[in-house]
């Protein structure tokens, strides 16, 4: 981290000057509980120890200055006005998408600087996003002390997402990366926003992200066709109770009852997001009762609706989690994020990690000629100040 945190100061000092604020925000994973958020279900994610660090500070000339230190371009500047339109550079709309929400909110702010960089791997399924839009929240609020709530920066990142960059995706990632706790996974419940901790801390256990190497960005995939279905299929049973408003509220027996008003497609869309909701209840009953071959099994289970039901699993993704199911260190695996690459998740044996590694590597080697990136992470603490020299200084 000393590291990181000195890489972000340096490119700080190359493009602005004074004592900047730096707010660390993580990216996150998701253990079960997969396209459910936008369906006002249940999921299970947490936070992790690879994030965005950003530096911040204020100017007086009413202009937003951006600098990343990962991607290209590396700049972007506008004014501070009372409307944003997108910046036609994708880093950057995530960050003016939050200044155009919070000033929708009524939370304006003044001219700023911001330089960011991270190692959460773009694309892999980690929410790199959300941990960008969270930051940016979380680091204007303490800058021009707006007083936010954790609960007002997750609700402002995710309509950011929404609205400004125009992914529908549901809350979890944002909530996640903020409310994240060390060591604790979070049972959240997308309607009441409620969510209970789970203690996620085992001596013999690790979970190891397998990444594909496939990117395909949410926006341009068919995540948002995926929430029309969904939505589709709530309209075809809200005609035998007005009071329906999300899959959340059908039963199992419900969407069979309506099987031969729906086309097939949309009967298995539904279908897995109430499989995958009871799922996330049983797997959290598993974590009560230390149950880990319980709780990986319900991750295959989650892996196998996500590739036969709701379609957005792939080749690549299929032969991470193949490779895998034969292997007596794995207790679990399954696809995790918005599908079509990326990463798949994986409860595995800490004794056994390297030689885990290697036979997960040959196989998709033998299978793609390609070879996999493997990344373990930790469960750790959401976004926070790590230094807040321009905290202490604001005026």
């Amino acid at each position: 981290m000393n590291t990181f945190l000195t890489n972000i100061q340096s490119s700080y000092s190359r493009y602005f000057s004074g004592n900047p604020l730096i707010v660390c925000s993580p990216g996150r994973v998701n253990l079960i509980g997969e396209h459910t958020d936008y369906n006002e279900g249940f999921v299970l994610p947490a936070a992790i120890d690879k994030a965005i660090l950003m530096a911040f500070s204020k100017n007086k000339d009413g202009m937003i200055r951006l600098h990343s230190v990962d991607m290209q371009p590396d700049y972007f500047e506008t004014p501070v006005s009372k409307t944003y339109t997108k910046t036609g550079i994708d880093w950057a709309d995530y960050i003016i998408g939050v200044v155009d929400q919070l000033q929708k909110t009524g939370r304006e702010t003044e001219g700023f600087n911001c330089a960011f960089g991270g190692n959460i791997p773009i694309g892999a399924g980690m929410s790199s996003s959300a941990a960008l839009e969270g930051g940016v929240a979380f680091g204007l609020s303490h800058l021009f002390g707006l007083d936010l709530t954790l609960m007002e920066m997750t609700k402002a990142a995710m309509m950011a997402e929404n609205e400004f960059v125009g992914v529908r995706c549901g809350i979890m990632d944002q909530f996640a990366s903020l409310h994240g706790q060390k060591d604790k996974v979070l049972k959240l419940d997308c309607r009441s926003l409620e969510y209970e901790l789970y203690p996620f801390e085992w001596d013999q256990m690790c979970l190891l992200l397998c990444d594909t190497g496939i990117r395909r960005a949410l926006a341009v995939s068919e995540y948002n066709i995926r929430r029309q279905q969904c939505e589709t299929g709530v309209s075809v049973i809200r005609k035998s109770d007005p009071a329906i408003s999300s899959l959340r509220d059908v039963s199992l027996e419900q969407v069979k009852n309506f099987r031969e008003e729906m086309d097939d497609l949309i009967y298995r869309r539904c279908r897995y997001v109430i499989e995958e909701n009871k799922r996330v209840t049983d797997a959290c009953a598993a974590l009560t009762r230390n149950d880990l071959n319980a709780f990986g099994h319900k991750m295959y289970q989650s892996h196998h609706g996500l590739r036969n039901d709701y379609e957005v699993s792939c080749r690549e993704l299929d032969l991470l989690v193949e490779a895998t199911e034969q292997l007596e260190s794995v207790l679990g695996a399954r696809m995790m994020g918005g599908g079509f690459g990326g990463c798949t998740i994986n409860l595995v044996n800490k004794d056994t990690l390297d030689d885990t590694i290697k036979q997960i590597r040959e196989h998709y080697l033998k299978k793609t000629g390609k070879k996999p990136e493997f990344y373990v992470v930790n469960i750790d603490k959401g976004t926070h100040l790590i230094k807040n020299q321009a905290f202490k200084n604001r005026k």
